[in-house]
């Protein structure tokens, strides 16, 4: 286990700190708590956070524009006005399905949105994975526990996403125009023991950083699966990194305290918290979504 520098970006507990991004432009980070309906929002230059209290489940957002973001919730997509936090219903999702919600989600460089849902209870094999594809939305794959490490090769002919449930990270060869399958999935990591596969990123040399659930860290993993590194992270239940700065060399990283005990939460002191991970690495920034054919 490498460790690096490190620092609280955020001391808030998240009961499931998840669905981190970065707008470059503002120099902001955004992330959830999905299950106390929280959505944070950090300037990285003066380091105000403020947390936007919301009516829905929400889990991951997109970046549209200047003024809009795609927020998925655990009853369909919203348009949220970042000036005033205003939303709007874009499109349902599994909103007739009460036993779901949404969960991972991450643009695609074609502008597409790929999207999981699950059980609210993790139930087996309830949820599936979604790609909003110029403003129509198609399943691309069902029976599905926990839907987790959406995120995409730069040039965008890989696709990868896991099954926590299965403890496996899949890969998928894509068309780098759409976004889209054209191949079938294979499985490319499968963990056996010591937690689980949470939400990844890829970097510009096409490394996939994986939080592992349980683990308290950060795997790195090359296109063909192989290890690379382990990077500790100071929460248990580490969940989702995101490349921040305007270099895109740190890391936020999101952590939870579900399902912990009193006695859990103790020998964990920094359970549910979010960290910067000083990585050095080579990131890169975040697709805009595209909701048309313009």
């Amino acid at each position: 286990m490498e460790d690096v520098p490190t620092t609280v970006l955020c001391s808030e507990r998240c009961h499931l700190g998840e669905g981190p991004t970065y707008d470059a432009a503002t120099d902001t980070a955004w992330w959830f708590d999905i299950a106390e309906r929280k959505l944070f929002e950090a300037s990285l230059g003066t380091g105000r956070i403020v947390i936007h209290a919301l009516n829905v489940m929400g889990s991951a957002l997109g970046r549209i524009d200047a003024h809009r973001q795609l927020l998925v919730a655990d009853d369909g997509l919203y348009i949220r006005e970042t000036a005033d936090g205003r939303m709007t219903l874009y499109r349902p999702l599994e909103a007739d399905n009460a036993a779901t919600r949404s969960n991972d989600a991450r643009v695609h460089p074609s502008g597409t949105f790929w999207i999981g849902t699950m059980g609210r209870q993790a139930e087996r094999e309830l949820g599936a994975i979604y790609a909003l594809h110029r403003g129509e939305l198609s399943r691309l794959y069902e029976q599905i526990t926990i839907p987790n490490a959406i995120c995409f090769s730069p040039d965008g002919t890989i696709g990868y996403f896991a099954d926590t449930g299965k403890n496996t990270l899949f890969r998928v060869d894509l068309d780098a125009s759409t976004g889209l399958p054209c191949g079938e999935p294979a499985a490319l990591v499968t963990r056996r023991g010591g937690g689980g596969i949470d939400g990844a990123v890829v970097d510009a040399d096409g490394l996939i950083w994986n939080a592992r659930w349980g683990g308290g860290c950060i795997d790195v993993y090359s296109p063909h699966g192989e290890h690379q590194r382990s990077l500790r992270v100071p929460a248990r239940q580490s969940s989702c990194p995101a490349f921040i700065g305007q270099d895109f060399s740190r890391l936020l990283v999101t952590s939870a305290w579900q399902g912990m005990d009193d006695d859990a939460k103790r020998a964990d002191p920094d359970h549910g918290r979010t960290f910067v991970l000083d990585v050095a690495a080579r990131g890169r920034p975040e697709p805009d979504v595209r909701l048309s054919t313009d």
